[in-house]
This record gives structure tokens, C-alpha cells and sequence, in this order.
């Protein structure tokens, strides 16, 4: 497949801007206009008074290491949400070409894609939450520049089937496959895919497992000519210095990350069981996740009962397919029991 005939022709042709950096990260450093005598924000580490890698070779180097993907596949962002906008800011011509939504799904694919001014189609899930194949291909048309697929999928937690996602990669468009919740399914990544699939986008995130959605750091795999697309349209310096340390720094420690993995696995498995007899609980849907899907009855009123006693979980009953549901994270074993016990004590 030819994804370059899918790129935007101002993109193709961009000349993107050269930063000081890109050229030399050290030396005397007299390029960049920074102030040579330091930050105002002294005894950090890395200093703060140079720009950082633009290109964030250790943190890809790093991210190659662990994911078993060629740094030149790898693309670094201020989380995912930027990755979604690049993306589409890349491949989508602004009232001309689409996206194709895989409904109920992220909430950032539709608003990524209003903020460009793409079309926006939309064909619902399955009664399971499965992608309908005939439907979104039937919904497919030759403006669809992006598909986006979210696997586990928020808010249904639950994996789209592989198989399904390959099939659209059949078809003439980039499929973006959002894997923030990888680490709590169990499976193997599609990343293994994009060598076959030069179409494919694989998106991860530090936020979710690896316990830094305060850093903000998302990234994605890809074919490398997509990967230099989205070079040549990000920021110079988008992933700022504290972000890049703390993320290398964090990305060292897996055995830390896959601990408290182990935990939230065993919380999850524990609030599913006392949810699922909880008064006004109608289902419990299984969960790859790191957060459980609850249809209830009076789901709205559940929500602002739960919230006046200051236990806050999102109520998603006004999305297809997702009628009286709440999408309930899993905590700690305290917030969880907090979470039961008050549910008992003030729903009847």
C-alpha cells in the first residue's frame, strides 16, 4: 500500500523547521540564543537552560529496547492526544477528507478531528462491542484517511478482536489501533504488525500502567516514512526535559511497573465480584482494562449520589450502546471498599 498518496500534499511538501539541536546537543553552545549562565530553577537535573534532543534518541532507544520496535518506527509525544492530532493533521485535508469512528469509543478522535475540520463518520460496535466489519467497511469511502480503533476500548474495556482490526487494514487508510490499555489485557501488541501492515498505527501511553499521567508522554509505532511525516509536523521541542528524564528514568524500572500491574490485575478481579451484587447493578462486563463497565438502573442518579459523598466515577450513559453505564476505575483496595461500601449504604 502506497501511504504516501494518503498524506496531505502541503505535508509531503513541507519543509519543516530546523532547530539548533538537531545538530549539535553538545559543546560550546552558541546557537540557540539560551542563556548560558543557567535557569532560574537551579540544581536540576537535566539543566533547564538548554533546549532538549528534538528527536528524544535516548527515550526512543529506550522505548525500542523494550518494545523489541526500531527507534526509527517510534514517535514521541505530549501524550497521546497529541499523536491523535499529528495524525490527523498529517493525513486529513480540512472539509475534504474523514475519519472513521468505531463507536462508543475515546472521546479525543472526534474532537482531534473537529479541531482539523475533518469529517467525521461514525459506525456503531456490536452488541458485544465488537467491530461490526461489514458495517464499517459499508461506511467507508474513498475520503477516510484515518480509522481509528481502540483496543481494550474505552469505555467497553474489552479487546476488538485482531483479526477484525487486520481486515480494515485491507482497506485504503491509515488504522490507528490505541493500545493505552495493553498492559492489563495480557496479549500480545499489534505493534508486531506494522511490518506487515505499512498502513498501522499502534499508539501506547505511559499514563495508564506505567503510572505517569501527570508526565504526559504518549507515543506510537509505525512504518518509518509516517514516523518522518509526524517529525516533520510536531513542535521542535515537544517532549520537554523533565518529561524525557522522567520517562527515561520510569521506562528502567519494569519490574515497579509490572508489581503494581499485578495489583490493579487483583483489584480488578475483586471489584467486579462485590460490584456485581450491589443493589441497582444490572451487569458487570469483563474487563481488559484498568476499569470495569457497569449497567445499572438509574445510572445518573447513582453517579450524583456516589459523587455527593465524594467517590467520583464517570457516568457514560449518554454514548451508543452504553444506556444507564458507568465506567468505574479500578483503585486501591481502600478506594475500592470505600466505593462498595458507600454504594450499599446510600443506594436502595
Amino acid at each position: 500500500m502506497d501511504t504516501d498518496s494518503l498524506v496531505r500534499p502541503n505535508i509531503r511538501m513541507l519543509k519543516p523547521y530546523h532547530s539548533a539541536r538537531q545538530d549539535f546537543l553538545s559543546g560550546i553552545l552558541l546557537d540557540a540564543n539560551e542563556n548560558s549562565f543557567g535557569s532560574t530553577l537551579p540544581g536540576v537535573t537535566p539543566p533547564l537552560n538548554r533546549y532538549p534532543d528534538p528527536s528524544q534518541q535516548a527515550l526512543r532507544s529506550r522505548l525500542s529496547e523494550l518494545n523489541g520496535v526500531p527507534a526509527g518506527n517510534i514517535f514521541v509525544g505530549v501524550g497521546s492526544d497529541e499523536v491523535i492530532d499529528i495524525l490527523i493533521r498529517v493525513f486529513c485535508e480540512p472539509e475534504r477528507d474523514s475519519v472513521l469512528l468505531l463507536e462508543p469509543t475515546y472521546g479525543m478522535y472526534r474532537v482531534a478531528a473537529s479541531v482539523q475540520n475533518a469529517n467525521i463518520l461514525s459506525c456503531l460496535l456490536t452488541e458485544d462491542f465488537q467491530i461490526d466489519v461489514p458495517a464499517a467497511k459499508k461506511a467507508f469511502n474513498a475520503s477516510v484517511k484515518i480509522i481509528f480503533c481502540c483496543s481494550p476500548n474505552n469505555p467497553t474495556a474489552n479487546l476488538l478482536r485482531t483479526e477484525d482490526i487486520l481486515d480494515l487494514c485491507t482497506l485504503n487508510s491509515i488504522v490507528v489501533v490505541d493500545e493505552a490499555y495493553f498492559d492489563f489485557a495480557g496479549t500480545p501488541s499489534l505493534a508486531v504488525q506494522i511490518e506487515k501492515h505499512p498502513n498501522l498505527v499502534v499508539m501506547r501511553t505511559l499514563s495508564k500502567a506505567w503510572g505517569l499521567a501527570g508526565v504526559r508522554l504518549g507515543f506510537c509505532f509505525a512504518a518509518q516514512n509516517i514516523i518522518a511525516y509526524m517529525m516533520k509536523v510536531k513542535a521542535p521541542y515537544n517532549i520537554n526535559a523533565l518529561t524525557g528524564a522522567a520517562a527515561f528514568t520510569a521506562l528502567g524500572n519494569v519490574r515497579l511497573m509490572q508489581t503494581t500491574l499485578d495489583r490493579i490485575l487483583d483489584e480488578r478481579r475483586w471489584l467486579a465480584g462485590q460490584i456485581a451484587v450491589l443493589p441497582r447493578v444490572r451487569k458487570v462486563y469483563p474487563s481488559d482494562a484498568n476499569f470495569l463497565l457497569v449497567r445499572c438502573t438509574g445510572a445518573a442518579d447513582i453517579y450524583s449520589a456516589l459523587a455527593e459523598k465524594n467517590i467520583i466515577v464517570r457516568n457514560r450513559s449518554t454514548e451508543p450502546l452504553l444506556d444507564n453505564c458507568l465506567r468505574i476505575t479500578v483503585g486501591t483496595h481502600e478506594e475500592n471498599e470505600a466505593l462498595v461500601n458507600t454504594w450499599k449504604e446510600i443506594i436502595g
